[in-house]
């Protein structure tokens, strides 16, 4: 089913079927016929390969499945937002609002240019929403564009995610779980956490997107991330979106070795302003700490030539330079442990909170849930 666009009417006849038991009562509640509601719910079943529903002279009684899927059901179609919208048409204009332009969608999906321009349109049609406005061979989404776009990713999230639930119940773990990794979570903790997953879930498979908090939020609240690991912000600042901490991390000062300041007794704020530094950027968690920790030395935070998020990046500039840095030891273990680059205590503790970020009211299916608990058991293990 996940090769073809999914058929929201078969979902929305399941929905229906469960919540009010009778054929006759569903169809009138959808606006379907009732040949045109057993028709999809057949379908339905033949794609997942099992029954949904016991026939009876009582009506029709959900079975596991059509109970596990239809809560998935409903809470998609709240999303989708309008019982005239297709999956061909969903299918469409995500994969323009991830692109920006028709070529581009055409390309990944391989639909036709034509065809996505047609869905695009009957789908506005049906909304009665202008939804795109062209930039030459661009396209950037309207207000009301973007609001759709996060609405039918999240409804494909769910759905995903119920038909993933079905078929653990049909005994094949299935599905997929995409994880936003922001730095730090890339060193060990999500490593160690992915190879333990996989040894226990071995049909589901695990997709690694990396990025910042900036870059990471936005797909996270678009359902196509599921949980997003690395340093907790202000909840003020998330209110569509829930953390939980897991561990403490405690920067270091790092640089090269043989780094004139490993040779000074203690560190001072005169002492850390006469070096360059390589530093995340200014909104970061990092970056915040930094500063509060020059200035509790009496150090204004001095000007950061050389903004950066890239481990691998900062690695190679610090080996190069005299300059410094404030990065967890995890995230440079390798070079630490072969000398290549020293690290001391920073002059005043420094600690960030360490966590997952989901969406609010997210329901995890089990393998997400297993993936949750494991992300607890390995930080415990030592390995963040």
């Amino acid at each position: 089913m996940s090769e073809r666009p999914l058929n929201i009417r078969h979902f929305a006849a399941l929905a229906a079927t469960v919540h009010h038991g009778s054929v006759t009562r569903a169809a009138r509640a959808i606006n379907l016929t009732q040949p045109a509601l057993t028709q999809a719910i057949a379908r339905l079943e033949a794609d997942l390969g099992c029954a949904l529903f016991e026939r009876g002279a009582a009506g029709m009684t959900p079975t596991e499945p059509a109970l596990l899927l239809a809560p998935r059901a409903d809470a998609a179609l709240a999303h989708i937002g309008s019982p005239r919208v297709t999956g061909t048409q969903m299918r469409a204009f995500l994969a323009l609002a991830r692109a920006g332009s028709y070529a581009v969608a055409a390309e990944e999906t391989g639909l036709s240019t034509a065809s996505l321009h047609r869905a695009v349109a009957d789908l506005a049609v049906a909304l009665g929403q202008r939804l795109v406005d062209r930039r030459g061979r661009s396209v950037m989404l309207t207000p009301a564009g973007e609001r759709r776009a996060r609405g039918f990713g999240l409804a494909m999230a769910e759905l995903r995610a119920g038909l993933a639930e079905v078929a653990a119940w049909q005994g094949k773990a299935a599905g997929r779980i995409v994880v936003g990794a922001m730095p730090l979570s890339r060193a060990r903790w999500l490593p160690e956490t992915v190879l333990r997953f996989v040894r226990d879930w071995p049909g589901v498979d695990v997709a690694v997107m990396e990025g910042s908090h900036a870059e990471l939020a936005g797909p996270l609240r678009d359902g196509e991330i599921d949980l997003m690991l690395g340093a907790l912000r202000e909840a003020a600042l998330l209110d569509d979106l829930e953390q939980l901490a897991v561990f403490e991390d405690r920067p270091a000062l790092v640089m090269r070795a043989g780094h004139p300041l490993l040779a000074l007794p203690a560190v001072d704020g005169a002492a850390m302003t006469a070096y360059p530094w390589i530093l995340s950027g200014r909104d970061t968690p990092l970056r915040h700490y930094w500063e509060a920790m020059m200035r509790a030395v009496g150090a204004e935070p001095p000007h950061v030539g050389i903004e950066c998020g890239s481990v691998l990046t900062v690695r190679q500039l610090l080996r190069g330079s005299d300059a410094l840095t404030l990065l967890s030891p995890a995230q440079l273990a390798v070079e630490l442990d072969a000398g290549v680059l020293a690290m001391r205590p920073p002059p005043v503790p420094v600690t960030r909170t360490i966590g997952i970020t989901t969406r609010q009211g997210w329901r995890p299916t089990a393998p997400q849930a297993a993936f949750v608990t494991l992300l607890h058991e390995v930080a415990q293990a030592g390995f963040a």
